[in-house]
């Protein structure tokens, strides 16, 4: 029988909705298995186990009174550490904020509220969404990264504390722990989903994301975030389409263009193995797949990622840094410190490269629905000091492009590895339709060893 952990988000809400579990057997379900995991995951940053038992009651008691409240009502939700929870410590991993309360929610929190979903609590980020190694353990080997800078929120999906969380991503925060710890990692297109009430790195780079175990789980869960919010300036007025609906009508096998040299080059072997193999088996399941070649220097590409980066981080960081730096980790000191010496020219020249970057990549993808590549370079590095490369990921977040990260396979050493599936800017209906093709091809079906007891 399946423990009500186990269930996605889909699965959970429909048994929910149909009142066959309950939302606090569901959370009861959830919290014993955080409790008997987190010693050795470390996932939390926040957590009031009683809190979310009294909001499951609530949530049951609305329930019988007045039925769902929305497509999420009753699901618990994992809130990495720097969206803004009204009442709930917001700390973004530094002591400089450790006795932080809000007084509102981000506008993201506020949506799954009113879709019925239950804040489980606050999931760990390295310090300020930058580079600096997590607490948070990869499920699947202790002695490896599980990746950030959203460790915590990868982590408990992948471990079923939560089945979904919010994530965030600058360079490959969301797409790289995604695929690091065998889930579903969405980055939607820059402005699709509100950044306000969420404590930035960067403004031009920062995109608000979602971990899950389903593509189908995370087109649900981009219905209840995106659209556009006043309080946000970048936010898109674009229409938003029923991503949850779309995704169930895949017509033809896709078209896809599998991103060739910069990719192939810097992969290790088995990498550029899997990914050649992923590739085969999408086509031989009926897909054209096509090599796609960018015009793109993807050194320049990153080291312009890394000016962005790090003058806007100093930007945001300036008054509190020169206050307080010694409560800054060494990474993120790092970024303020290379963006305070950044010249102006410097940093216009960066945003230009980008801009070009993003019309090669606009003309790339034209007759292609998707575009595909390798998640990582590697499986997750047995290295507890980084967090990974971010460098196949970073090129997603400079365009904006909308990508997923589905998991494909384990690798020799048992760790997972990754794909990931770029479409072009607002195209998120044929992203989530192709990735749920693919994700239909490449069956995953792994979980980690449980950290309770070894079940498979």
């Amino acid at each position: 029988m399946t423990e009500p952990f186990d269930l996605t988000v889909v699965e959970a809400a429909a048994q929910v909705r149909e009142r066959r579990l309950s939302p606090v057997t569901l959370m009861e379900s959830v919290l014993s298995r955080a409790s008997a995991v987190e010693p050795s995951l470390k996932v939390w940053a926040t957590l009031d186990p009683e809190a979310a038992l009294d909001a499951a009651r609530r949530s049951e008691r609305e329930l019988e009174r007045t039925g769902p409240q929305g497509p999420l009502h009753g699901i618990p939700v994992g809130i990495k550490d720097i969206y803004y929870t009204k009442g709930v410590r917001t700390t973004a991993g530094s002591p400089i904020l450790a006795d932080f309360v809000p007084d509102y929610d981000a506008t993201t929190v506020s949506l799954l509220k009113k879709a019925g979903a239950i804040i489980m609590g606050k999931t760990v980020t390295t310090q300020f969404a930058c580079g600096d190694p997590p607490p948070t353990r990869n499920p699947w080997n202790a002695a490896h990264t599980p990746g950030g800078s959203s460790s915590g929120s990868a982590v408990g999906v992948a471990a079923r504390i939560f089945p979904a969380s919010l994530g965030s991503q600058t360079g490959g925060s969301v797409l790289r722990p995604a695929s690091y710890n065998g889930v579903v990692g969405l980055k939607p297109t820059f402005g699709r989903v509100s950044r306000y009430g969420v404590m930035p790195v960067a403004w031009s780079l920062d995109t608000m994301g979602c971990f899950t175990r389903t593509v189908e789980d995370a087109a649900l869960m981009l219905n209840v975030l995106a659209g556009h919010d006043p309080k946000d300036p970048t936010s898109s007025t674009r229409p938003v389409p029923d991503y949850h609906k779309a995704i169930g009508y895949r017509k033809p096998p896709p078209h896809i263009g599998l991103m060739g040299t910069f990719f192939y080059e810097r992969a290790n072997d088995e990498m550029r193995r899997h990914t050649d193999d992923v590739a085969r088996r999408l086509g031989q399941a009926g897909a054209t797949v096509e090599e796609v070649s960018v015009p793109t220097d993807f050194d320049t590409l990153q080291a312009a990622h890394r000016v962005v980066m790090t003058v806007e981080a100093a930007t945001v960081h300036h008054s509190d840094f020169s206050a307080r730096p010694d409560d800054y980790a060494p990474n993120v000191r790092g970024v303020i410190e290379a963006g305070m010496l950044t010249p102006a020219v410097t940093y216009v020249q960066a945003q230009r490269i980008r801009q070009r970057f993003s019309r090669d990549m606009e003309e790339a993808i034209r007759g292609f629905d998707i575009l595909l590549m390798s998640t990582t370079d590697s499986p997750a590095p047995r290295d507890l000091n980084t967090t990974g490369n971010f460098m196949y990921q970073s090129p997603w977040t400079s365009c904006g492009f909308p990508t997923i990260s589905l998991p494909s396979e384990l690798s020799e050493s048992g760790l997972p590895l990754g794909i990931q599936l770029a479409s072009a800017p607002f195209a998120e209906e044929t992203l989530l339709a192709t990735a749920q093709w693919c994700e239909g091809v490449l069956t995953f079906r792994s979980r980690p060893p449980d950290a309770a007891g070894g079940r498979p």
